[in-house]
């Protein structure tokens, strides 16, 4: 049997009430991989679920058991599985991606050759050359997604023009490093992760992704308006030093 720490792809999705969008998404990404030669595992973190997304699932989990399920209880919020689940892995790559597959698992088949080119995280952008909008957000949340970028570039990572698209990969050993230091457990946790990184100097790209705008999309006005308080706090956080605590020593297998 394989050990956990010959994994080569770690592909995390967080989910809250997903039993309708999950399903789906979990036999298009198990397709995929099962086709791939490396090593894989998909951990599905539920975030205190109350309909049959557990269920769910464990339905696939008893298929193919590089299908998992982490739980925690009661609702946390989408920064805090998506942390839950990278500390929880051993994948010298870790994707984490959205229940609802508006990013497709082939774009990692595309980004892989970025980050073997030296470079520590590959972001999913919508909003860089060669960017496919298959289906669009309504048009106020494009246009408060447009002026909240020049916020978050403002305050926290200044050259990245999307950091809300539920697409990245962190290198392993980058994901040991960041993930421990984060402290914001819902919407804004992209923009944490991002400067963190950053702080840390690690290399981030961006690099266009087609994305399909699901309808029932969860992200309210008012998760707007909670990112750029939050983005805020990042701001705060890096200058109070909150980032620089020892949470451990990354795991071997660095640069």
């Amino acid at each position: 049997m394989t050990g956990e720490k010959d994994i080569f792809l770690s592909v995390i999705i967080p989910a809250y009430n997903e039993e309708r969008r999950l399903p789906p998404t979990l036999r298009a990404v198990v397709s995929y991989l099962s086709k791939q030669a490396y090593v894989w595992e998909v951990v599905v973190v539920d975030d205190g679920s109350k309909d049959a997304t557990v269920d769910k699932v464990k339905e696939m989990a008893a298929v193919d058991s590089r299908v998992r399920l982490l739980q925690y209880g009661s609702n946390r919020g989408k920064g805090y599985a998506v942390r839950y689940g990278m500390t929880r892995v051993t994948g010298k790559y870790r994707l984490f991606m959205d229940a609802d597959n508006a990013t497709t698992i082939d774009h990692f088949e595309k980004f892989l050759p970025v980050l073997k080119a030296g470079w520590d995280i590959v972001i999913g952008s919508r909003d860089v050359a060669g960017a496919d909008i298959a289906v669009h957000q309504a048009w106020w949340k494009e246009r408060l997604g447009d002026l909240g970028n020049l916020w978050i570039q403002l305050w926290a990572v200044p050259g990245i023009h999307d950091t809300q698209a539920g697409f990245k990969i962190f290198k392993g050993y980058v994901a040991d490093k960041v993930f421990p230091q984060l402290t914001i457990d819902r919407w804004g946790f992209d923009v944490e992760a991002l400067a963190v990184a950053r702080h840390f100097g690690y290399k981030i790209s961006e690099q266009p992704i087609r994305w399909v705008n699901d309808a029932e999309s969860r992200v309210s006005p008012g998760a707007y308006l909670e990112v750029l308080q939050e983005v805020v706090q990042v701001r705060l956080n890096l200058w109070k030093g909150v980032y620089d605590q020892d949470q451990g020593t990354p795991r071997a297998g660095g640069h």
